[in-house]
């Protein structure tokens, strides 16, 4: 959110609605109505969890509401001295500032905030722009693969996010997702070694594995409950940079590589 923006906040659990509370750390809460509330993002930029108390008082859920950088504080193609570059169009509202604090924060219940980091040099400041579409597809996507019988309890997020500038030094294509957020090359690394696990099984990582992992998330996508959530998926071969992967973003519209 940008600060000073509004945002609605509401308990889908119709039964018990009415005694929910939520307790935010910063910001300005009104109540709209049983179990719905206006929160206000407070003027400086930052992490302001907002918990939501159950009835009952014995369940809770942690919002992560991030106040961003808005765009406009970027002077050049830099941001506090780190290196944004120029959006091609439609730059994003703003950049969440990522530190110490707050890169170990989940900002789903299976990733967290620092796999999505651009890999191009820091100093002190990084920052992230990161699409919460692209979360929710990760997180159905991370579902269904284990529904299909492996056990994966995070994917590997290879990339995430680029700057432009990062985008362009790696010479991606000048649209890519991975500048608003949007994308994610990911893989399966259970073991801990860097590289795709072996999930055909038969004793190597390469590109049999990335294809694997590309038709359980082209079979999500064509879920019922899938439809409209995934754009893109396509699936790379291991060189002697990185090993096998699988991109996937929220584009609004089906593509497949």
């Amino acid at each position: 959110m940008r600060p000073g923006e509004t945002v609605t906040v509401e308990v889908r659990d119709r039964a018990a609605e009415s005694g929910y509370m939520a307790r935010p750390t910063a910001g300005r809460l009104v109540s709209l109505s049983a179990g719905r509330w206006a929160w206000t993002a407070p003027p400086v930029p930052g992490l302001y969890p907002i918990q939501v108390v159950a009835p009952d008082g014995r369940d809770s859920v942690t919002l992560q509401a991030f106040v961003v950088v808005p765009y406009d504080r970027v002077q050049g193609e830099l941001l506090n001295g780190y290196r944004i570059g120029r959006y091609p169009r439609n730059p994003p509202a703003g950049f969440v500032e990522v530190t110490r604090e707050n890169e170990d924060v989940l900002v789903s219940p299976h990733f967290r905030l620092k796999q999505f980091l651009c890999k191009q040099p820091a100093g002190s400041r990084k920052y992230v722009v990161l699409n919460e579409r692209l979360l929710v597809a990760l997180e159905y996507v991370l579902e269904r693969v284990n529904a299909a019988g492996y056990r994966v309890t995070t994917f590997h997020v290879m990339s995430g996010y680029r700057t432009p500038a990062y985008n362009r030094s790696i010479g991606n294509v000048r649209f890519s997702q991975h500048q608003w957020g949007a994308a994610a090359d990911i893989f399966i690394d259970e073991n801990g070694d860097g590289r795709m696990d072996d999930l055909n099984r038969d004793g190597r990582s390469d590109i049999r594995d990335a294809e694997v992992l590309y038709r359980l998330i082209d079979a999500a996508a064509a879920r019922p409950e899938g439809l409209g959530l995934i754009g893109g998926i396509g699936k790379y071969a291991p060189t002697s940079a990185h090993g096998p992967f699988v991109h996937v973003d929220v584009r609004d519209r089906k593509a497949r590589w």
